[in-house]
């Protein structure tokens, strides 16, 4: 609507929308946040508009001027609206006429809200999924630093949640931060997706004026500029792929808060919260809470949500705009918000939570975490691996039925011995483990420097993103 309660469409209506139809019809509540990227796109759009003879040089003026008051008041807080501003569109073109006058109604030249809702919501997608990016970056940066720190710590490594075989700390966090550069490739091809500009495509099928998007694009810095009409406006594919970065963004940062939430426990006891990063309980006094890895992990499911519901509106949509788009913006918007507040809550956590290693060494160090090295004992003399596996199995089910301690039996066992028994010390487990990629402490060293490498190589690519 204008700002005389007629609609934008008002020639072909008579009299004005029910409230209903207005109260779900209305996009201004969510959409305002991309004041900056409407506004952006409509100086390009004049500037285009100007170079192809469809402005001239005072009009273009005049409403580059008025562009700018117009931001100046959103940025301010003075901006005011009308109950006849639907969407923040219908706002900056509202605001630009009542400052500009009549000439102000020339800045919708050769324009669709269509291509004009795609192309801010591509440039808002952009600078976001950055930032989402650097700050994925800032939590590895947290996290490396902790495992740098831990030095040859070590505690159980675990499968089906059961002690498996022994790592070092620096190990276990350094496979959180690689799943996390992951994340970062996901985002920045995410934001190569949506580095494309549709002003110009119109409504559905371009325009019989001499517009020229490469102009626009160019301005606004786009990388490519669209080639159907009927696919700009109705492509929001990149949407989706922002959101599934961002659900599996999230699905890494709950397993981080679910092993946190297990470390935390009086059971495992391997990691103490700082009270800042902790809660208490309104009823039980003793209580320190791991609310922000809960939280974590109970964001997950919404950022899925929001994945899963915007490819559900998407599946069924004939080309090309369907207002049902207009539902793209807030499960993306939210999902922005979510991953960068749980991020930033876990930097903290991470940064300031004490690590016990002396509670993880003492579950790391059971003799039985030993068994695998005890079978390779054997491999290395030239006995399959299976047999091998069997002739350990037979000792630990011994030593768990109480016919003698683990690292006795191994001893007097004949195909291993005393340097066998060895291999069952505090340590020596973790140690042992050399291999490329592994969790012993030289391994680790040398993943360190390489995760260095990859984390500032990712920290570049995001500046230039």
């Amino acid at each position: 609507m204008t700002d005389d309660g007629k609609t934008l469409w008002n020639g072909r209506f008579e009299g004005s929308p029910a409230e209903a139809l207005q109260a779900l019809n209305d996009s201004l509540p969510f959409d305002q946040r991309m004041y900056r990227e409407d506004i952006a796109g409509s100086r390009a759009h004049v500037g285009m508009l100007e170079t192809v003879g469809l402005l001239t040089g005072s009009e273009a003026v005049a409403i580059q001027t008025a562009l700018n008051q117009t931001e100046a008041e959103f940025d301010d807080g003075t901006m005011v609206f009308v109950s006849a501003d639907e969407d923040i569109h219908t706002a900056v073109e509202r605001r630009v006429t009542e400052i500009a006058g009549p000439v102000g109604g020339k800045i919708h030249t050769g324009r669709s809200r269509n291509d004009q809702v795609a192309n801010d919501v591509r440039m808002w997608t952009r600078s976001a999924l950055t930032d989402v990016a650097g700050r994925v970056a800032a939590l590895q940066t947290v996290v490396l630093r902790r495992a740098a720190e831990s030095g040859e710590a070590h505690l159980p490594g675990y499968t089906h949640l059961q002690q498996a075989q022994p790592v070092t700390l620096a190990h276990h966090l350094l496979a959180h931060c690689w799943a996390m550069s992951r994340d970062i490739d996901r985002l920045l091809e995410a934001r190569r997706r949506s580095d494309v500009s549709v002003l110009g495509a119109g409504a559905l099928a371009g325009s019989s004026l001499p517009l020229d998007p490469a102009i626009t694009a160019e301005a606004l810095g786009f990388a490519r500029v669209f080639d159907n009409s009927l696919d700009a406006v109705g492509d929001r594919d990149f949407v989706v792929d922002s959101l599934y970065a961002m659900a599996m963004l999230g699905m890494h940062l709950s397993r981080i808060g679910e092993e946190m939430i297990l470390w935390a426990s009086t059971e495992f006891g391997f990691v103490t919260l700082d009270d800042g990063f902790s809660t208490g309980s309104s009823m039980m006094p003793q209580k320190k809470n791991p609310d922000i890895a809960e939280l974590a992990r109970g964001k997950a499911g919404r950022l899925l949500g929001h994945l899963t519901g915007l490819m559900a509106t998407l599946k069924g949509l004939p080309l090309a705009y369907n207002k049902d788009l207009q539902g793209d913006k807030e499960p993306l918007f939210d999902a922005v918000d979510t991953v960068t507040l749980t991020m930033l809550a876990l930097e903290g956590m991470i940064d300031t939570i004490t690590f016990n290693t002396e509670t993880m060494a003492a579950q790391a160090d059971s003799p039985y975490a030993a068994s695998t090295d005890l079978a390779e004992f054997l491999v290395a003399g030239g006995m399959p691996f299976r047999e091998a596996h069997g002739v350990v199995g037979a000792l630990v089910r011994k030593a768990l039925a109480g016919q003698g301690a683990l690292i006795e039996l191994v001893a007097a066992e004949p195909l291993l011995g005393p340097d066998a028994a060895r291999l069952l010390a505090p340590g020596a487990s973790v140690r042992n483990r050399t291999t490329h990629g592994s969790g012993g402490p030289a391994a680790v060293a040398a993943q360190l420097q390489r995760f260095r490498a990859q984390l500032a190589a990712d920290i570049e690519r995001i500046k230039q993103s």
